[in-house]
């Protein structure tokens, strides 16, 4: 049964009208997806630091942001998290997911940097890929005047995000880089978009199967769909990738692509741990101020992190 308070959230947006996504142009979109946090997401934690950064990337200038933990002490190198926001490729930004990184790093005592890569429809597919990839690289590539401990770097991202987050830790393995953990929150991972939960999900939650035809629509043609930078399911080795946490909700149509996709994991060799929230809907983690949940789900991610990157 979906959550008291999720239900109560989805009947207030019907009964004031506020637009379905797919029905809005992606500039209208964004604006609405940055507004809604001040009535869902909690306030935003102190940090130690916040730092605006930049990485280079075969598409120009790559927008980042680094948040140090509290009690961060400077001569000390701390693992990091590369995160990457949902939104579908095509909403989203650094401060649609400010609260949620300032509560990982935190949470996990290291230090995150968030990446805000490309968006379609102006730069579709795979534009968004090669920014995470390139963002990633940077991060390593300049652990040492971060601060960051070179060989404690995860990635991670919801939704979108988390699609990315897949994708670019295999690049990684394949670039004789590997990562040492990534956290992957309801996850995109096929394209096709043909999972059952597409269906009995697809209607009358917050993301619909609209809204992912419309998010699709805007980021990536049709011939695209089986290329595994934008499926990684789909990746015909999975082998050899690092410790991953997955984590879905029970009415969200991409709870089986989380699924499939730990499960592809967990066969092909490798440490995945799958968690479903089965009563709470899609984009929950961000709605801490209208969710008792999300605050579980913060605290449990932000927990794998700190196991995954605790000094070895």
């Amino acid at each position: 049964m979906l959550h008291l308070q999720a239900r109560a959230l989805l009947d207030l947006i019907e009964q004031r009208g506020i637009p379905a996504t797919h029905t809005l142009t992606p500039a209208e979109a964004r604006k609405a997806y940055l507004d809604r946090r001040f009535v869902t997401q909690p306030d935003p934690p102190e940090v130690a630091a916040v730092q605006a950064l930049q990485a280079q990337g075969p598409h120009g200038p790559i927008p980042l942001r680094l948040y140090r933990p509290l009690g961060d002490k400077a001569a000390t190198a701390l693992p990091a998290l590369v995160y990457f926001h949902g939104g579908g490729w095509v909403v989203g930004d650094l401060d649609t997911h400010d609260t949620l990184c300032r509560q990982f790093a935190n949470g996990a005592g290291c230090i995150v940097v968030a990446v805000d890569y490309r968006l379609g429809p102006e730069h579709r597919f795979p534009a968004a890929v090669d920014d995470s990839i390139a963002a990633t690289r940077w991060v390593r590539d300049n652990a040492a005047a971060l601060g960051i401990d070179s060989e404690r770097i995860a990635v991670g991202g919801d939704s979108a995000g988390g699609n990315l987050a897949a994708v670019v830790a295999i690049d990684a393995r394949d670039a004789g880089t590997p990562l040492q953990f990534q956290l992957l929150i309801y996850p995109a991972t096929d394209m096709r978009q043909g999972s059952e939960t597409y269906q009995t999900n697809g209607q009358g939650t917050m993301l619909t199967r609209d809204t992912m035809a419309y998010f699709r629509s805007h980021y990536i043609r049709p011939d695209q769909y089986d290329d595994w930078r934008a499926s990684p399911l789909l990746h015909a080795d999975l082998t050899r990738l690092p410790p991953a946490f997955v984590l879905t909700a029970g009415f969200d149509p991409l709870r089986d692509d989380g699924l499939q996709y730990a499960e592809r994991l967990t066969a092909a060799g490798n440490n995945a741990t799958y968690v479903c929230f089965d009563r709470q809907i899609h984009g929950f983690i961000l709605m801490g101020r209208v969710l008792d949940e999300a605050h579980s789900a913060v605290n449990l991610c932000a927990a794998e992190l700190r196991q995954a990157l605790k000094s070895r």
